[in-house]
């Protein structure tokens, strides 16, 4: 029998192993980006076309490499950062693997172009799919300049299932954020097709954190510092009322590197308790220094997943450093029992403000079921009617009405609300319940897509225009929503920077904050992957549904109850949400009768 295991050739061996660094155009600018902070470098500048599709470029002013070094450094498992393995548990670069390099290479066009302080001049090398073909001197500054051209070109399986230019520009911005909020030390500049979206200059965290997420999140901001024997921590966390319920700020960094980090998360919200509504996270921006040698990082190929060697004690340390900034700096109102100057407010006398027992009038001869029996007028002067109005007639629980091809002529036209979340009406099965939330979900997705395909979305006028301030990566979504949301009936204006102005909303959402409802829109679109315009629809009509529906605990009259329970039994479908959600259920008469033998 001949042997079946063979060597993969480099080739394969590396498009594969490149599968796992490189897996959109986030991750080469992530890479790139990383090996120029290691690099020393003080400016470093982004360039991107088609969201990385066609070219990313990137370019610093860090120590540059020799020639011998410009080809070490695309061979696999080449690198500067570590000599054996025991310097893995003494890292103090962003990268270390010697992997990232040979990763881009083997899947796109490189171009690199650098020289090291004291050389006269530059290396230029040009890569193919892993193999060099082209080398020469060339004359360019001190630093690194790399080009990455035609990203997947030979893997056209990957290249075709990159997302749309949006969704990849929003990962990029997303990769890019997380980095220069590390480093406010360093100059970053990021421009897409031409275009800057991003001029971050050196600076305090503070403003490096106002520059990226804008002026009122600076202003939500409360300081913490803490240092103890097992870390020491420090950075930002929100006051409570910037908490959200969705798209929240949530940034861990360890020795100058992004984690995530669902332990210590509890230990950050778990501080929050009752000052945030269930289910709203606060932002918050923290940095811990730990020693090397305590934690691993060497776990996950985008090195996000990180080890501690005292989690249960750092714990409690974050817990209790987010407490104290909340009880220290967070403004509470303080009873103030200084009353000069105020207005004279007078003291009740018992004896000087006498009670008197009100008395009511009533008529011994009123007979609810006379017609023209009435009630006096009482001592305020206004009329009380002669008996409340009956229907026409009654319907018993189960009627005996034909069956129709309409449920709601099944139904009785009195409902009951249970605890303020479903609705239960009778039927000629039984007793139908309905969840309040999700038939209205359903109702307004509806409405939302008709007015998306006919784009005669009415507007509301708002007596007081408002403003809107969105990251780099929510512009990046706001722009491709924009023309939609103006078709549901938004009056948005963009005022530049990240800022927009709201003038007016669609009809009939008056109850619901218009800043709220733009932002968890934004954010229920970043968590997709949108394609084309139908799926963007569907999110946009789906987000807005959701926000604006009944919601739980809302007491309904039966007047809206009716009126839920027949748009409802309109729409195309009234069994499930546009998530696939069940919004009602029958309990049959069968069931209900055995409850009773």
């Amino acid at each position: 029998m001949s042997d079946i295991i063979q060597l993969l050739p480099d080739s394969v061996a590396n498009q594969i192993a490149a599968g796992e660094v490189i897996q959109r155009p986030a991750s080469v600018i992530k890479e790139l980006v990383e090996n120029a902070v290691d690099a020393g470098a003080r400016n470093i500048r982004v360039m991107v076309t088609d969201a990385g599709r066609t070219s990313i470029q990137v370019i610093d002013d860090g120590c540059g490499m020799s020639e011998t070094d410009a080809r070490l450094a695309f061979e696999r498992h080449a690198t500067s950062k570590i000599r054996q393995a025991d310097d893995l548990f003494a890292l103090h670069t962003m990268g270390f693997r010697g992997e990232a390099l040979p990763s881009i290479a083997a899947v796109s066009q490189v171009e690199l172009v650098t020289r090291m302080e004291g050389e006269e001049i530059g290396t230029k090398l040009m890569l193919q799919g892993s193999r060099v073909v082209g080398q020469e001197p060339v004359a360019c500054p001190v630093g690194s300049n790399f080009r990455v051209d035609n990203l997947f070109f030979n893997v056209p399986a990957r290249r075709k299932f990159l997302k749309s230019n949006a969704t990849e520009l929003n990962n990029i911005l997303v990769a890019f954020e997380r980095i220069v909020l590390v480093y406010p030390d360093i100059h970053f500049t990021l421009y897409s097709n031409q275009q800057e979206l991003l001029n971050l200059r050196a600076g305090s965290l503070r403003q490096r954190i106002v520059d990226v997420f804008g002026k009122k999140a600076g202003q939500e901001l409360l300081p913490i510092d803490v240092d103890t024997v097992l870390c020491r921590i420090s950075g930002f966390v929100a006051k409570p009322e910037a908490a959200r319920k969705k798209g929240g700020h949530d940034y861990f960094f360890v020795n100058g590197r992004y984690m995530r980090h669902p332990y210590f998360h509890r230990a950050v919200v778990g501080a929050y308790e009752r000052l945030v509504p269930e289910g709203m996270q606060p932002p918050y921006f923290i940095y811990f220094d730990v020693s090397p040698a305590e934690i691993d990082v060497n776990i996950h190929p985008t090195k996000t997943e990180i080890k501690f060697e005292n989690e249960q004690g750092i714990f409690q340390v974050l817990s209790a450093a987010v407490k104290d900034a909340l009880g220290r700096f967070c403004d509470i109102p303080t009873i103030d029992f200084n009353t000069e100057g105020r207005p004279d407010i007078p003291v009740f006398d018992p004896q000087r403000d006498a009670i008197r027992t009100p008395k009511v009038q009533y008529n011994p001869a009123y007979n609810p079921f006379e017609k023209n029996s009435t009630l006096p007028l009482s001592s305020g002067g206004s009329s009380i009617p002669s008996s409340p109005v009956m229907p026409d007639r009654e319907l018993g629980l189960f009627g005996d009405e034909t069956p129709s091809t309409l449920p709601t002529s099944e139904m009785s036209p009195i409902h009951y609300q249970y605890k303020g979340r479903y609705i239960m009406t009778a039927v000629k099965s039984g007793l139908m319940i309905i969840d309040q939330h999700r038939a209205d979900v359903r109702i307004c997705y509806e409405r939302n897509m008709e007015r998306l395909a006919q784009r005669q979305g009415s507007t509301q006028r708002l007596l007081f225009p408002e403003m809107i301030q969105f990251s780099p990566s929510e512009t990046v979504l706001m722009e491709r929503f924009l023309p939609d949301l103006c078709s549901m009936g938004f009056d948005i204006s963009n005022l530049g920077g990240g800022s927009y102005g709201i003038a007016g909303i669609p009809v009939g959402i008056d109850a619901v904050d218009p800043l709220s409802l733009l932002r968890n829109m934004v954010t229920d679109g970043g968590e997709k992957s949108i394609g084309n315009e139908g799926e963007l629809h569907t999110s946009l009509a789906l987000s807005m549904a959701r926000n604006t529906a009944i919601a739980y605990g809302q007491v309904l009259t039966n007047e809206e109850m009716e009126r839920v329970v027949n748009e409802l039994f309109a729409c195309s479908n009234a069994n499930y949400t546009p998530d696939g959600r069940p919004i009602l259920s029958i309990l049959p008469q069968q069931d209900i009768e055995r409850f009773f033998v």
